[in-house]
């Protein structure tokens, strides 16, 4: 007999997430319990990036454009987004990657 699936839903621990520039550096941070939802996390990143100085003009409070994985393809998220003036790329729920983006995989 073996243990407990050790990818069982609602257990204890952690989940870091980030928001990086497209370089890999980290523009915010937050932890959240690992039985809360990706999409609930999303929100609070977005709010919590710096005012960023760019090379001409003034500081960017706000990223003109947001990735994300399909933890965050929701209605009510990208309309937030949306409102606030930042395009979003979140992949769809049941849709595969390749075929929405139109890629192939050479093996």
């Amino acid at each position: 007999m073996t243990g407990p699936n050790p990818v069982g839903r609602g257990k204890y621990g952690s989940k870091i997430h980030l928001i990086t520039e497209r370089t890999g550096l980290p523009l915010s941070a937050g932890i959240s319990g690992a039985n809360l939802h990706d999409s609930q996390a999303l929100i609070p990143l977005v709010k919590g990036i710096p005012p960023i100085r760019s090379r001409r003009g003034r500081r960017r409070r706000r990223p003109g454009k947001l990735h994300a994985d399909k933890g965050y393809d929701y209605d009510h998220l990208r309309r937030w987004l949306r409102g606030r003036g930042i395009t979003h790329r979140i992949a769809r729920k049941g849709i595969e990657s390749s075929t929405r983006l139109g890629r192939h995989r050479w093996t």
